[in-house]
């Protein structure tokens, strides 16, 4: 019998459990062996889902890096034919989080990859910035050199305008307000910034203005989990 490997969404927010649905719990109680990003957070999340879980009776490896030895286990556990939960620590694994390099490797041997419903920051703020959402693209990461950074932003801008596309893009939290302040500052005046801050926690915020609307104040972004996108385009 083939593998299953469940790819299970977790939460954005501390606590937001509200967005999860209630399928999850069906997943988690079929697996026996999981691959997670953090083990602590994973086995605190599912106790959450399930109170009556006991942890100790399951397989838990660390993917946060995917060395050999946890790819050579991965492998083995497929082959066993077994069911795997793969946890990432926000969101939905493998998008813009750890989870992909294991998927690939089940892929190539043939298991049953179930992706399962969850909160995703990226489309969750698409959602809302009211940008274009049929032609988009993640690009992770810009550069921290100022120099660099604002010439990857002039070029996100550029490409933009002339693709008609919506550039999402994301920064490590006590760097945003660092990021922010080069939008604006490298950005033609009728850019389209989307923040989208906190998605589905208590402090949600999602707020799309041009630059020039977002010289008249900006937000404190400081340390908080943020997404940002840029839209060159006009919208009908």
């Amino acid at each position: 019998m083939p593998a299953t490997v469940y790819l299970i969404p977790t939460v954005l927010a501390e606590g937001a459990t509200g967005c999860l649905p209630a399928y999850l719990l069906d997943a988690v109680k079929a697996c026996s062996v999981f691959f997670v990003e953090n083990e602590r957070t994973a086995r605190r999340y599912l106790k959450l889902l399930w109170k009556e879980m006991v942890i100790d009776d399951y397989e838990w490896y660390n993917m946060q890096e995917v060395t050999p030895a946890i790819a050579a286990a991965f492998q083995q556990k497929l082959k066993d034919g077994r069911t795997i939960g793969v946890i990432s620590e926000a969101g939905c694994p493998g998008v813009a989080d750890p989870g992909q390099v294991l998927v690939h490797l089940a892929q190539q041997q043939r298991a049953t990859v179930k992706p399962l419903v969850g909160p995703n920051s990226i489309l969750l703020a698409l959602m809302a910035s009211g940008m274009n959402g049929q032609r988009f693209q993640f690009v992770g990461y810009l550069p921290i050199d100022s120099g660099e950074r604002g010439k990857a932003i002039r070029a996100l801008e550029s490409e933009s305008k002339q693709k008609d596309c919506t550039q999402i893009f994301i920064e490590t939290p006590y760097r945003n307000n660092q990021l922010l302040e080069a939008l604006l500052k490298t950005c033609q005046p009728q850019t389209q910034i989307c923040v989208a801050a906190d998605l589905t926690g208590t402090s949600e915020s999602v707020q799309t203005k041009t630059v020039q609307q977002w010289k008249a104040g900006l937000p404190q972004l400081h340390k908080r989990p943020v997404i940002f996108l840029l839209y060159g385009g006009t919208t009908s």
